[in-house]
């Protein structure tokens, strides 16, 4: 309700939540490959990032192996339901354990020379080892990274070592993640799609400014333009819009407000995840990987329903979601950042400004400054405390 009233003042009024000022971005920061490289050790490899949603680890033995920046990742929900985080790595020769991809394994088993591990990465059995030598097998379980599931999401740090708490990591923003209640959602469909530069295509995930005109044959149907309600835990952050039906509320009583019939929630989490109610039952989640270079992302987007489609309008009602997503995506947003990008080095512009009205642009990179001013061993509480 209130979220709704903030949005609908806005719309009454023409205007939108706004930063102290205007903000410029060098365009180092978007092209430089030296600071890109210190950028993705410290705010993607050392904070927890979001690798997962639990539901896609639906029971004791699934696993889920991928590549995130040059690491081989692969989780794991053991037989006590802990989802467990490991290099995909076996511990004899080095080969790579499972297939980038998603099922169920009774055993992890080494395809080069037949070493097996458990579901919580300890070494279990060795092809031969009458004849290998002895060794200590618990000195060769699988290399452990840190992980927590918290809120439907299975949160992860790259390096080995490195430890976090979830629950000070989020902040008060886990509780507004816990209102979307993951856990319980269908997964419909699953993809991956190529791209422009991490920062590029950030910020085209912030900010309602461009919704009229890039997206006019797709949410912008729906999503009034340049209209913004931010509430920001730290680096995470929420974004409200108003749906063109906004303006309905004012001709009706409060008490009388369906208030999600008319605005859009956008939960942003630090410094990958967007999760986007769009549609009636329908959720979009994207995790934006950054590439081996400043102009290459991997967008995982992964299209929820709120119970599995079973009758032919259900499913057409899915697919029509799905598609409708992808172009937004991938033809409109990232049409436009592959653009952006293909005009970096053209010296038509030395930095980009980002106006008042795009706050939560603005905050997102003030965080990456902040994170690059601490050491490598330290990160910071939503509330900015140092930990």
């Amino acid at each position: 309700m209130q979220l709704a009233e903030r949005a609908l003042q806005h719309f009454t009024h023409k205007t939108t939540d706004q930063a102290g000022s205007t903000m410029e971005i060098p365009l180092s920061a978007y092209r430089d490959e030296a600071q890109y490289g210190r950028e993705i050790d410290r705010v993607f490899k050392r904070l927890p990032l979001a690798v997962a949603l639990s539901l896609e680890l639906p029971e004791a033995g699934s696993y889920r192996a991928m590549t995130l920046l040059g690491v081989p990742l692969l989780l794991v929900r053991g037989d006590d339901l802990k989802v467990r985080a490991m290099l995909n790595v076996c511990r004899h020769r080095g080969a790579k354990l499972c297939e980038d991809g998603a099922g169920n394994k009774r055993i992890i088993a080494c395809p080069y020379h037949a070493w097996t591990y458990n579901h919580e990465g300890g070494l279990v059995g060795r092809y031969g080892g009458d004849t290998f030598g002895e060794i200590a097998n618990d000195k060769y379980g699988l290399t452990r990274l840190h992980c927590e599931e918290r809120a439907g999401i299975v949160w992860a740090s790259l390096t080995p070592g490195d430890v976090f708490d979830a629950d000070t990591w989020l902040g008060d923003f886990g509780e507004e993640l816990e209102t979307l209640d993951l856990n319980n959602w269908h997964l419909f469909e699953q993809r991956d799609l190529p791209g422009p530069g991490w920062k590029v295509t950030m910020d085209g995930y912030l900010e309602a400014y461009h919704h009229q005109l890039v997206h006019r044959e797709t949410v912008g149907k729906y999503t009034v333009g340049n209209l913004l309600v931010l509430d920001t835990y730290g680096p995470h952050q929420r974004l409200t819009f108003g749906r063109k039906s906004l303006g309905e509320l004012a001709q009706q009583p409060q008490q009388d407000w369906q208030p999600m019939e008319h605005i859009r929630l956008i939960h942003s989490g630090f410094p990958n995840l967007s999760i986007s109610g769009i549609l009636g039952d329908h959720c979009l989640v994207s995790q934006v990987f950054p590439g081996q270079t400043p102009t290459t992302t991997i967008t995982r987007q992964t299209i929820l329903v709120a119970k599995k489609p079973q009758t032919d309008a259900e499913i057409q009602a899915s697919e029509v979601f799905s598609a409708l997503t992808l172009k937004a995506v991938q033809i409109e947003d990232y049409g436009i950042g592959f653009s952006i990008q293909s005009c970096l080095d053209s010296r038509a512009n030395e930095h980009f400004i980002f106006g008042r009205n795009e706050p939560a642009v603005q905050n997102y990179h003030r965080w990456i400054e902040r994170f690059m001013k601490l050491n490598n061993n330290v990160w910071e509480n939503t509330d900015g405390t140092a930990q």
